[in-house]
């Protein structure tokens, strides 16, 4: 019984040191608050592929163009409320192969009404899509509804990167 116990107790170990290297099991939001941690200035993006205003803000190249000009910046781009993971539509529009960008897909796919995600990381998180920008793990500002501007984005950058804003 006591190898038992002991065999169970190091499988456990195993198990749950494999997912924190691997973020294999971590979920999501564990993954996105270890992302956010760090000094760099990480912006963090729900889409749906359903959306207009997330193919609106996908359109003419806008995203790619500026996850370009901006390599110094973490991109996690989270596909949420829906069963598509949208990878085929961003990178239809020149999204997904850049080295400064994540692309994870949210498991709750329920879209409107009871059940659908209403917080990520116990921040509100109510429309589709919504943009925050985070620097040494704390939000420095959330667009919330609608498409996002990317002069006012790049402005955003700018600011979260300033020692003097925080």
């Amino acid at each position: 019984m006591r190898k038992l116990l002991i065999l169970g107790v190091l499988t456990v170990s195993a198990l749950s040191a494999f997912a924190q290297a691997n973020n294999g099991w971590l979920t999501v939001e564990e993954q996105v608050a270890a992302a956010v941690k760090g000094p760099q200035v990480t912006v963090v993006h729900f889409w749906a592929p359903w959306c207009p205003n997330s193919k609106a803000e996908l359109a003419k190249g806008a995203w790619s163009t500026f996850l370009a000009l901006n390599t110094d910046v973490k991109f996690i781009f989270v596909t949420v409320r829906s069963t598509d993971d949208g990878k085929a539509l961003l990178v239809k529009n020149g999204v997904g192969p850049q080295a400064n960008l994540t692309l994870l897909h949210h498991p709750n796919h329920v879209r409107k009404g009871e059940g659908s995600i209403q917080t990520f990381m116990d921040i509100p998180m109510t429309w589709v899509p919504t943009t925050w920008v985070f620097r040494d793990g704390k939000l420095c500002y959330a667009l919330n509804y609608g498409e996002v501007r990317f002069p006012l984005l790049q402005q955003l950058i700018r600011d979260a990167a300033n020692p003097w804003e925080h």
